[in-house]
């Protein structure tokens, strides 16, 4: 939803549109979004078991390893934790208060996990062909 929802609702020049349209959408997603982070931390960690992959987390030049496990960690408690207990009524007050502000925020936080993602991505198809390893 957010590389190309969030800037078209920041396009739109009525407040209380962005926020309804935001949730309206919002919640045709979220169970789509809370599926598949159950599915990719389930995914994950069957792997981390099945290889014995743990010591893994010891080593610093494998840091792309690293870096997966926070992004999926920020998504599931935003997902599972942060939403439920207040970041959906704090989201709807602010955005009431200062839609610009809060859209705005919206957008580079989404754009920030999405860089992260796409940098875990790419360090873990390079390190595993011997690039960007830090021995």
């Amino acid at each position: 939803m957010a590389p190309v929802m969030i800037p078209t609702l920041r396009r739109l020049p009525s407040g209380a549109e962005r926020l309804r349209l935001f949730e309206a959408m919002e919640g045709r997603f979220s169970l789509q979004a809370r599926a598949v982070t159950l599915v990719t931390g389930g995914a994950g960690f069957y792997m981390m078991v099945g290889l014995d992959a743990w010591s893994r987390y010891l080593d610093p030049s494998l840091w792309w390893t690293h870096l997966m496990t926070f992004v999926w960690l920020v998504f599931a408690l935003v997902l599972f934790v942060f939403e439920p207990l207040f970041l959906h009524r704090w989201f709807k007050e602010f955005a009431e208060r200062d839609s610009d502000r809060a859209f705005r925020l919206l957008h580079r936080f989404h754009v920030l996990l999405l860089t992260l993602s796409l940098l875990a991505i790419a360090g873990a198809v390079a390190g595993v062909r011997g690039f960007l390893r830090f021995d």
